[in-house]
């Protein structure tokens, strides 16, 4: 069996807040990555159609403000909606090119009434077959000002060549209990997805796979001044604040020993290709084993919930 995968980091900026024109940068990665016949390719946090910036720039804890009201229905009204189809063309490019994809999107879900949106974190198989949606349990700290919390649906893996692959969103990533859940049910590539930065990636990345004995991808978005619209609202309170970098990157990866593959990349836009052996997760299991050999499920057990929680069920 082929035990190698090929994995492209995109590491990109988002035409902020303008879901069309990001959603052609996102699909011009896919294809860029095709042309290095990559078999996987991975997006930072809410990357469509881009992070909420504006929260701590322009008083976003202000309560009922007509510049939070406007910036938050923007942000909403560029957020995308799975039920109609809006991401059919990543979708259709991931089967024409046999290429896995996670996405870190901003959802408006029809199942919660379709006016509130979370941080997702989309998988899309070879097939081009979306099957894990997995809205960010907790949104972190002033993100709660504008994003919803999810629930347990999204908490699954998915067989990937040799390996099993599941992922979480940003600060997600700090849980143990949720990290456990993808552990349980066999990870050994684990995707961790950021708005961007380097001081988010630099440790946990190496914790994670040494805890875990697995890889660890840890993909970033970029943003400058420059990357916000002319036609984005209330700009110029968004600029009077803004460092001239508000993501620098940071995407990288981690063997199953937590030593660098790749270590963290900065200020540099595009892809970040790498390829890995799935053997070697094997070998690093032998030691330690977090589900396996060195648990003791007699002792301690997680439960998880997975189910899609909705406001209405229709009988």
């Amino acid at each position: 069996m082929n035990t190698t995968l090929k994995i492209a980091m995109a590491q990109i900026a988002p035409v902020w807040l303008d879901k069309s024109a990001t959603l052609q940068k996102i699909e011009d990665a896919i294809k860029d990555a095709a042309e290095e016949q990559c078999e996987l390719i991975v997006f930072g946090e809410a990357l469509l159609p881009g992070y909420p910036f504006w929260l701590a720039l322009t008083g976003g804890a202000e309560w009922n403000t007509k510049v939070n009201k406007e910036l938050h229905a923007h942000y909403v009204n560029n957020s995308i909606c799975i039920e109609k189809g809006e991401l059919d063309s990543v979708c259709q490019l991931a089967k024409k090119h046999k290429m896995a994809i996670y996405l870190g999107i901003m959802e408006r879900p029809t199942d919660r009434g379709g006016h509130s949106i979370y941080a997702s974190l989309v998988y899309i198989n070879a097939k081009g077959d979306i099957k894990s949606v997995h809205r960010k349990l907790q949104p972190t700290y002033d993100e709660r000002l504008t994003w919803s919390p999810g629930d347990g649906n999204g908490l699954q893996v998915h067989p990937l060549k040799a390996f099993t692959v599941g992922g979480l969103n940003c600060w997600e990533n700090w849980m143990p209990l949720p990290r456990t859940a993808l552990y349980g049910q066999g990870e050994n590539l684990h995707i961790a997805v950021w708005p961007g930065s380097d001081h988010n990636t630099k440790d946990i990345t190496r914790f994670i796979a040494r805890e875990s004995r697995s890889y660890v991808v840890s993909v970033s978005s970029l943003m400058s001044k420059s990357d916000f619209p002319d036609e984005t609202p209330h700009l110029d309170a968004i600029l009077k604040n803004a460092p001239d970098t508000l993501a620098n990157g940071g995407s990288c990866i981690a063997g199953p020993d937590g030593e660098w593959i790749v270590e963290p990349v900065l200020n540099k836009e595009g892809l970040i290709i790498q390829t890995i052996d799935f053997n070697r997760v094997l070998e690093e299991r032998q030691n330690f084993d977090p589900v396996g050999h060195y648990s003791r499920p007699d002792v301690t057990k997680l439960i998880v919930n997975r189910e899609r929680q909705t406001t209405v069920e229709i009988k």
